[in-house]
């Protein structure tokens, strides 16, 4: 009765092994000549600044808006993928399915834009 779950199963416990060899080893592997420049934070080139200068110390609502809505546009693609590979054998049904899930996503779209969110001022 679990007999097609198997692949599965080993899969999972093969990226598992993997996963944790590779956080055991890491350590043991690694370059262990630290110094001052390795531990600083780097900032495109820059010196780091202790706070952003907009906002007053705050990061802008901007910036989260932005990785927001990439997600979303991102998983949309992850959804329309399957939908591109077995688009034959899911018929009017699936035209009907995947259309009305474009049209979600556009209405988020056009939402997003009437309110400003892709703006980069």
């Amino acid at each position: 009765m679990l007999q097609p779950y198997l692949p599965i199963v080993l899969l999972m416990a093969l990226a598992a092994a993997f996963a944790f060899f590779s956080v055991t080893m890491a350590p043991h592997t690694g370059p262990r000549r630290y110094n001052r420049a390795k531990l600083d934070a780097y900032e495109c080139g820059i010196e780091p600044s202790p706070h952003p200068i907009v906002g007053g110390g705050r990061i802008p609502v901007a910036y989260y808006l932005t990785a927001m809505l990439f997600i979303l546009f991102d998983i949309e693609i992850v959804f329309l993928y399957p939908f591109a590979v077995t688009a034959d054998s899911l018929g009017l049904f699936g035209l009907v399915e995947i259309v009305l899930f474009i049209a979600t996503v556009g209405f988020a779209y056009v939402y997003v834009w009437r309110r400003g969110g892709l703006d980069w001022n």
